[in-house]
């Protein structure tokens, strides 16, 4: 299976068609939160239809920077991972969308005691013979991924925790803009390849392991 994640797009729908030959490869693209920039459905509807375009087959997460009926539109349209999973050619996709609170205000923060609940409801029902494929726009903590301008670490240990717990293949993660590369905790790889404005996305191949995971694009 070829994944192709993007994330923190805010409403930039050409930076999507700029990577549609990448997209229109994939056997799934990701879409790992922050679709708007604090917008609406409309704003959601206008992003998915730009990846529908070249590839139908989309699941996706709500960042912080969307507002909640951003996380309506994407349940009503089939395709919200949002505390939910989803099997996809024998893979279990499980999703967290929003964040923990940001110095500015953003419309979807949560608690670290919310995240457990979204991330328990999210492996409902699932055993660990499928392999698990985690995208959290939400980073775990104390990774690569989390570090903002000033060295701080901000991510979730809730987050980080539940890769350690339940060890999937893959982590596809976003919103901190300036934190772009890989890492691991554990056995679980991690990729977060930055806002698509930058024309960079997540590539993955995944069999019944994770046979490739590169940062592609410019």
């Amino acid at each position: 299976m070829i994944i192709v994640a993007l994330t923190d797009i805010h409403g930039n729908v050409p930076a999507v068609d700029r990577v549609r030959e990448a997209v229109a490869q994939a056997d799934l693209v990701l879409l790992t939160g922050d679709l708007t920039h604090f917008g609406r459905r409309a704003d959601a509807a206008a992003v998915v239809d730009a990846v529908r375009r070249h590839n139908p087959r989309i699941l996706a997460v709500p960042g912080n920077c969307d507002y909640p009926d951003v996380t309506a539109y994407l349940s009503e349209q089939g395709v919200s991972l949002h505390g939910a999973h989803a099997v996809v050619g024998g893979v279990a996709f499980l999703g967290l969308g929003g964040s923990l609170p940001c110095p500015g205000r953003t419309p979807t923060e949560f608690t670290e005691d919310q995240l457990t609940a979204f991330l328990s409801a999210a492996a409902t029902g699932l055993t660990q013979d499928l392999p698990w494929v985690l995208v959290s726009h939400q980073p775990p903590r104390d990774t690569a991924l989390d570090r903002v301008h000033s060295g701080l670490h901000v991510g979730s240990t809730t987050v980080r925790d539940f890769i350690a717990a339940h060890e999937p293949l893959v982590c596809f993660t976003g919103h901190i803009h300036e934190a772009v590369g890989t890492d691991s905790i554990g056995a679980t790889k991690m990729v977060n390849p930055g806002p698509l404005r930058n024309g960079r996305y997540a590539y993955a191949q995944v069999t019944r392991g994770l046979d490739v995971l590169e940062i592609r694009g410019a």
